[in-house]
């Protein structure tokens, strides 16, 4: 099954992070599974992966959030990691953040991304890994990003504490806190515009850096005999 003998889902594969980590993983020999919401794009990206499976999907139903990861095992004939990069922007003071739109940023970029990667627990193996991405936003939150800062740290602090758990069963949970990048994310929320930000750092870099390495690193460790990781 290629270099690295690992099958992985990709959720948020239809967006531009997703779109990189698939496409990055496949090049290391990964056998990926592509999920988003974009139909037509995942289509193309999957013909672009030589047929790789794919399901569409949307943040706000969360039973199928929640199977996803069963989805891929079968489609995959197994599963050894999940990559979760689902997430959307909104920017504005609290006194003017509309009730539906914070509970959309809530879903999108908490309760969406729990869900999959619980299900995925569910089903990685020892030596399993789940990559997430938060932000860098968890760690420098800035006004005007009230709600958007909070569901994300939301995240990050369910990732702490899930990550904890399921250690205890062998599975490495990384909690992605990618920076700005140069993608256009930011000029693209559902509510506000974005403050002046500097310049956004490279996508492919970044996730080749915080999110493909993760997964790699983790597979490597589970199938390399104990001892040898790290030696030359």
């Amino acid at each position: 099954m290629g270099e690295t003998s690992l099958r992985v889902l990709v959720v948020g594969a239809s967006g531009t992070v997703g779109g990189a980590a698939a496409r990055q993983l496949a090049g290391h020999g990964a056998v990926v599974a592509l999920a988003g919401r974009n139909q037509g794009r995942l289509e193309e990206r999957a013909q672009a992966l030589g047929g790789a499976p794919w399901r569409a999907f949307d943040a706000y139903d969360l039973d199928r959030c929640a199977g996803l990861a069963r989805w891929a095992c079968t489609a995959l004939g197994g599963l050894e990691a999940v990559v979760v990069t689902v997430g959307v922007a909104g920017f504005g003071p609290v006194s003017e953040m509309p009730i539906p739109v914070s509970e959309h940023l809530f879903t999108v970029n908490a309760l969406a991304p729990v869900t999959v990667a619980r299900g995925a627990f569910e089903i990685l193996p020892a030596g399993g890994a789940a990559v997430v991405v938060t932000g860098e936003i968890v760690d420098r939150p800035a006004l005007g990003m009230a709600d958007y800062a909070a569901a994300k740290t939301a995240l990050a602090t369910w990732l702490g504490i899930a990550g904890r758990e399921v250690r205890r069963r062998g599975i490495t949970v990384t909690d992605s806190r990618l920076p700005h990048l140069n993608t256009g994310f930011a000029e693209r929320p559902v509510v506000g515009r974005a403050p002046v930000l500097r310049p956004g750092a490279d996508p492919e870099e970044s996730v080749a850096r915080l999110v493909v390495a993760p997964v790699l690193t983790a597979h490597r460790a589970s199938v390399e005999p104990r001892g040898t990781a790290g030696t030359v």
